[in-house]
């Protein structure tokens, strides 16, 4: 597919030139089979456990943040063992879909691809929204490793808006991807600090019924679920949550401490369609982040290692 773009345009812009040769009908004379493919291996992982859907959705984020969709992630080693990467799961699951996929179109679809589109297919196996990917990525032949760009859980507002304008995301993409956190899970070290006075803006039952689970020391990886409301629904429940101070994650609340983005989940915890929407177009934004496309890059054959 090419995006009538020549090289020289490519440099001067190359996320219009990549996300231009990118097509949601890519697949269909290649692979017609792919994408229902990929929706019934997701499907049946989240059915069988339901966190794994944040996973791979927390996948396909960690991917496209660090050098592009380009299925850098899914490389065994490099960004994989990273600090920001910790407790990543679903690898298997992408493996498995990908043998599936092979089976019946060889060396057709990336392994990028398939994390773009299972992340799409996890959020409505989780009674979410769905949206038209675009496709036609293709995958790097390295990991770089440098994962410094992913956000972590203690970022202010001004780091979270500076480090997803990085990747061409406005403060309401920001604020909608954030509400990926209506599902998933995070460990004790990521809201320790916040549950035992760091935070002031935390509803003080809320913090208390953390702490049981969460001890001052010890029982680092303990698990939380990022909105208790619904924690294995799809919906605007994270908005809600951050109204009443019982955001997780520091990076969560600073979304509604009296700040520019109060507005922005106000709208989200009382439209569900608003939220939806704008979620639905920042995956496509973020999906679109640096793409491999036409000859870079190749097609895996096994989405954890580079072509020998």
């Amino acid at each position: 597919m090419s995006g009538g773009l020549d090289t020289a345009d490519a440099r001067l812009c190359p996320a219009t030139a990549a996300s231009a040769q990118l097509s949601s009908t890519f697949y269909d004379t290649s692979c017609p089979r792919a994408l229902a493919t990929i929706k019934s291996g997701v499907t049946a992982a989240v059915s069988s456990n339901p966190r794994m859907g944040a996973s791979l959705l927390r996948l396909h984020f960690h991917d496209c943040f660090v050098n592009g969709c380009d299925a850098s992630v899914l490389l065994s080693g490099n960004e994989q063992n990273a600090i920001q990467n910790a407790g990543l799961l679903g690898f298997g699951v992408i493996d498995n879909i990908k043998t599936q996929v092979e089976a019946i179109c060889k060396q057709t679809v990336s392994c990028a691809d398939i994390l773009t589109v299972a992340a799409r297919d996890s959020v409505v196996a989780l009674g979410g929204p769905s949206w038209t990917v675009p496709l036609g990525r293709r995958d790097s032949t390295t990991a770089t490793g440098d994962t410094r760009d992913l956000p972590g859980p203690d970022s202010s507002l001004a780091l979270l808006q500076a480090g997803f304008l990085k990747k061409n995301l406005n403060t309401v993409d920001m604020v909608a991807l954030s509400g990926a956190h209506t599902i998933g899970q995070s460990q004790c070290l990521n809201f320790r600090t916040r549950i035992y006075g760091g935070d002031t803006n935390i509803n003080a039952a809320f913090a208390t019924s953390l702490k049981a689970n969460c001890p001052q020391s010890g029982g680092d990886s303990n698990l939380a679920a990022l909105d208790a409301t619904t924690a294995n629904a799809f919906d605007n429940a994270y908005y809600t949550n951050l109204l009443s101070q019982k955001g997780l994650l520091h990076s969560d609340q600073v979304l509604f401490n009296n700040a520019t983005t109060d507005n922005t989940v106000r709208n989200f915890a009382s439209s569900a369609a608003a939220f939806s929407s704008a979620f639905a177009t920042a995956m496509v934004k973020m999906g679109n982040i640096e793409p491999l496309t036409g000859t870079q890059g190749q097609i895996r054959l096994s989405c954890s290692k580079v072509n020998s």
